[in-house]
Parts: C-alpha cells; structure tokens; sequence
C-alpha cells in the first residue's frame, strides 16, 4: 500500500524568485517586460520529492493536484497563496508517466502511456486504495508511445491522444490515433492520421483538438481538430482501419512532396490543422494547454487556449474560428523565461497559471535550465498592450487589441506588415516555409473605441500561415505593443 506523507516546502528549497531572460537566452525577448503583467511566482518543491510534473488537475477543496513521470499523484495545498506555502501530500503511485488528470465523482482518471486508470480512495484516509483500468485497449510498446487525454467532455469521455511508435511508424494497436473512453469504459476510435500528440482539449465552443508535433507529414507544430471520422495527415496509422468499424478508410493516401491545399482536394476525409505554429517562431514542440475560463481573473484573454512548449520554455496563446465548417484561427506569444521544459498548464480557481516541467535524458533540447519546476504566473492587474486577437473577414482581417490604438497610425495601410509562406507536405521531415508572398493592405479602418481594426487586403493566400508584424502600431497614450507578432492560417475564407 502507499504510504501517505506530507511535506511542508520550504522557502529554501524553492528556485529563484524570478527566471529572466538573460539566463536562458532570448526568445522574443519581452521577459523582462512580460514580468510587470504576468510576474513568474515559483512553487518550491523539497529535494526528496521526485517532482517531474507531467499533468495537472484542481481538486473541489482547492488543492492542486500533479501527476508525475515516474507515475505518482500528489496534492498540493497552499500552491495557490501569495507567497506560496505548499504542502505535499502523495496520493497514489505505480502508474507509467502521467501527462493528464482528471477529477470527476470523487475519483482521480489518469492517462498514462498504456491505460486510462480511474483512481479511488475508498476507505476515506487520503491515500488510494484502488485502480479501476477503464480501458487499455491500444498498443503500447515503447518510449515514444505517449498518451494525452483530455478532460471530461459533457458526456464525460475521456478523448486519448496516441502518439506514433518511434515517431515515425504505428507498429501498435491505434498508435497514431485519437480515441474517446467513455465513463464505462468504452474506447470508440475518433479519427486517425496523428503523428506525436500531446495536449487534448475543448475550445469556448465544445470543439475537441489536439497539439501535434512538427516531423514527418508535419511542416511545423499544429493545432489540430479531432473530427470524427478525419485523417489528419500522417498516413502511417492508416492500419487500424479495421479495427474501426464506422471510421471511413481514405480511398487514396495523401502524395508526398505536396500542399495541404492541394491534398484536400484528392482525399476528402482530410482535415487541415486549425492552427500552425510556425516551427522555432513559435513553438519547437508544444505540449499541454488548457482553456481560459477564469472570467477575466488572468486578463483580456478569456476563452482562448494557452499552450506551453517543452523544448522552449515558454508559453503561447491561440484563438480559434470555425469558417465554412472547417477550423482555423491564430497564434500569438505571450510568456517567456520558464525554468524547465513546460510539459501542462492549469488555470486556478483564482485565476492563475500554472505551469510545469522538466527536462530529461532523452537528449531532448530544453532552454529552461532546472531539472523540474512547477510555476505560476499571476496577472499583476496591469493591463499589457497586446494583440488580442485575429479574426478573418471575407476581405481581410479585424484585429483586435487589449487596449485602444492611436487612429491616425492605425489608418494607415503601411502600418501592418503581412507576409505569407506554406509549408511542403510531405514524408520527410519538417519543412521549410516556401511559396512566400507579401500580403498588399489596401485600406485600414480603426473602430471608433480604437480596440479594433479591420484591415482590408487585395487578396489571400489560401492554405498560408498569415504572418503579421504590428511593430508600427502604437496604443493611443503613445506605448508599443508588448508583442508585436501574430500568425493566422487561413484555411477558408468567409463567403459572407
């Protein structure tokens, strides 16, 4: 049985108050600025506890709960109080590297590499005491074979990521797929075509997506959109077609050395990622996200994703649209200077964000320099001039900002910097960005409250990653935009 402990962490233990950016090398260069909106606040983790945190979850008396590589569940009390008094108490242990948790009906579901385990504590005294497998049924071989669920969807299923075996190929049962387990748990595969996934989970509109890795059939990170019955691009799990029943099996594959574009033209059942990140600018490979819900509690950026990156140490934002039936929508940056390799976030029920890593022997890069860390970011009340968010029109694009922007800068057409590049579809690995234009703004029309702008173009270029430099703009009290870089991809244009 597992022995129940709590440990009180000490302030010695902790790492330094604050990581910047000259530590660990620049990324878009803003740490030091980003710290006046969104200060880091570290939780201190003592030296004997094995920490690595992999997933996270927010219990109904307010603990935070994390689950680590080595396959433990701890419970933090205190993690969310200013300074941060954390206690430690161990849960459970013996699962296989835990990169997702959920709480539902007094019990824990964790999604580990091979299962998806319903966690219990029966008898009351705080440590669990019985493992429910809801299901088990993919294959599960090796060390590239992760496995992210996300949280219960209002069914209450479980919607499982699966990762490629070695990253490359699906030598194993629905490697390369998305499934959902059901709270009796029924696993119904979703769609196939995933490469190396990792964070699963629901837009403001109920929309499930995934995070796919950069790599072969991939040009660069990806937002994707689990749409019953899609390919998602990466052919190799194609073989488990017969394994299920009512997911319709492509009648062609998709031609190596291609567009997207020109891709979904041929197979039909493909689905364009919703959302690239365009690779090293934004993103080498992204890991957890979670859902702003915080009702302003974190700032004007409510509803839209947060998604961490391992090797870079940073965190992003990402807003989504649905626009002729398919998904799309935009990336911007927003965090930089983290300590570790950022594997999950969690929003608090204060409204905090939290953040949690570690690097490994894997040989895998990380910029962050400590061995693990669990942090936080506050939002100091400061409102940051900001790019809020993107939306496409039929014509252009409306911007909208945190704070009003001056109306004569914002009027004129040179003022926005736009190009546009694609990616190469195909087996090999990555790609560079290629068919590269410049976008032409023939007029731009601030609103009257100066939070918006919508700027017209002569045209778009379809299947593109839009790529805006706003560097010129300023707010109207004369500041600059903290971050001056966004990318949208445009997958459809709005008929009306």
């Amino acid at each position: 049985m597992v022995t129940s402990r709590i440990i009180a962490a000490l302030a010695a233990f902790s790492l330094a108050p604050h990581i910047f950016a000259e530590e660990l090398g620049e990324m878009w260069g803003t740490a030091k600025e980003e710290a006046k909106y969104y200060p880091i606040v570290n939780i201190p983790i003592p030296p004997e506890i094995p920490m690595r945190p992999g997933g996270f979850e927010i219990l109904p008396d307010g603990r935070l709960a994390v689950g680590t590589r080595r396959g433990d569940i701890y419970f933090i009390k205190g993690a969310f109080e200013t300074p941060p008094k954390p206690e430690y108490h161990l849960f459970a242990s013996g699962q296989d590297e835990i990169f997702s948790l959920s709480w539902k009906d007094g019990a824990m579901t964790a999604t580990t590499w091979g299962e998806v385990t319903r966690i219990s504590d029966t008898d009351g005294d705080g440590v669990a005491d019985r493992y429910d497998t809801l299901t088990n049924n993919w294959g599960y071989a090796e060390g590239h074979e992760f496995a992210f669920g996300s949280k219960p969807d209002p069914e209450g299923n479980i919607w499982v990521a699966l990762g490629l075996s070695g990253s490359y190929e699906s030598h194993n049962l629905f490697r390369g797929w998305a499934v959902k387990v059901t709270p009796d748990g029924k696993m119904i595969p979703v769609c196939s075509g995933l490469r190396s996934p990792a964070g699963v989970g629901a837009n403001a509109q109920g929309a499930m997506f995934a995070i796919e890795s950069q790599g072969p059939w991939n040009g660069c990170c990806s937002l994707k959109h689990l749409k019953p019955g899609a390919f998602l691009g990466h052919p190799a799990s194609y073989n488990w077609y017969p394994f299920a029943p009512g997911v319709p099996t492509p009648a062609i594959a998709p031609n190596s050395n291609s567009r997207m574009t020109d891709e979904l033209k041929r197979v039909k059942e493909l689905v364009p990622p919703a959302v690239r990140f365009p690779y090293i600018k934004m993103g080498r490979s992204i890991s957890g996200f979670s859902l702003d819900r915080t009702g302003g509690k974190f700032g004007p950026f409510g509803n839209q994703f947060f998604l961490g990156d391992y090797t870079l140490s940073i965190i992003m934002r990402a807003t989504t649209e649905q626009v002729n039936g398919v998904w799309q929508g935009a990336c911007y940056p927003f965090r930089e200077g983290l300590a570790t390799g950022i594997m999950n976030v969690e929003f608090s029920p204060k409204g905090q964000l939290i953040a949690g890593g570690f690097t490994t022997n894997r040989q895998w890069p990380v910029r962050g320099t400590e061995p693990f860390a669990i942090q936080r970011m506050d939002w100091s009340g400061v409102m940051p001039f900001e790019i809020r968010e993107i939306n496409i029109r039929k014509d252009g694009f409306l911007i909208h900002f945190t704070k009003p922007v001056d109306a004569a800068i914002a009027a004129k057409t040179d003022a926005y910097k736009i190009t546009t590049y694609d990616h190469i579809y195909q087996g090999a690995y990555g790609s560079p960005e290629v068919d590269e234009t410049t976008a032409h703004v023939t007029r731009a029309v601030p609103s009257p409250d100066g939070l918006s702008v919508i700027v017209h173009l002569e045209k778009f270029e379809v299947g593109h990653i839009h790529d805006f430099d706003l560097a010129a703009i300023a707010s109207k009290d004369g500041g600059h935009l903290l971050h001056t870089k966004a990318y949208y991809t445009v997958n459809e244009v709005p008929k009306e």
